[in-house]
């Protein structure tokens, strides 16, 4: 059951599921998937000594190439669980046909509240006592497949942007990694709660 992580950003919690997947997971992060040539998460994953392929879209004609393109890659190295840890890019049909129920994502806030880029500027902006953080199923739509488990941060008077967000990544860094071990160990079912 070997784990890829897509990443697109500094690569935080990239950094927390390899450690985490190698102290208590049965199977490590062998795989990062970036599509930013200057991402830092690249030399987390240089440092952490796992491989990392940099896959441009702009170097396909679509996204279905580009996909394709991925799907490839791992493929090769037999991964079966894809992780979303600031992977900006919505997942289309090819990947899900190839991994369904098998692509998680964390995003930033309770959902379905603040879906899509933006979400704890959002919670701030609009007042919100509590914010927290969803770790949920991929599907189609962004941020919209059924949640896994969620955490609540509070939102205190004096907080700004950096000081929530510092909040916010402290419950991702435990949130994730956790939920992906309980996955992986039975402990939660392995295929989504589908909400009516």
């Amino acid at each position: 059951m070997s784990i890829a992580v897509f990443a697109s950003g500094s690569g935080s919690n990239f950094e927390v599921l390899t450690e985490q997947s190698r102290k208590k997971w049965p199977e490590e992060v062998s795989l990062l998937i970036c599509d930013q040539p200057d991402a830092g998460v690249l030399e987390r994953a240089e440092r952490l000594g796992v491989q990392a392929v940099t896959i441009l879209p702009r170097h396909y004609e679509n996204k279905a190439a580009y996909e394709k393109a991925i799907l490839s890659c791992l493929q090769e190295q037999g991964i079966e669980w894809i992780l979303l840890a600031g992977y900006m890019r919505l997942i289309g049909p090819t990947l899900l046909q190839a991994y369904p129920w098998r692509i998680l994502n964390i995003h930033p806030s309770l959902l379905p509240a603040f879906q899509g880029k933006d979400a704890i500027e959002k919670a701030l902006d609009y007042g919100v006592r509590w914010t927290g953080v969803s770790v949920h199923w991929v599907d189609e739509g962004m941020d919209t497949g059924p949640i896994i488990d969620q955490k609540p941060v509070l939102v205190e008077p004096g907080d700004d942007l950096h000081t929530l967000m510092k909040k916010v990544q402290f419950v991702e860094h435990h949130l994730y990694p956790n939920t992906m071990y309980k996955l992986l160990t039975g402990k939660i079912s392995d295929s989504p709660r589908v909400r009516r």
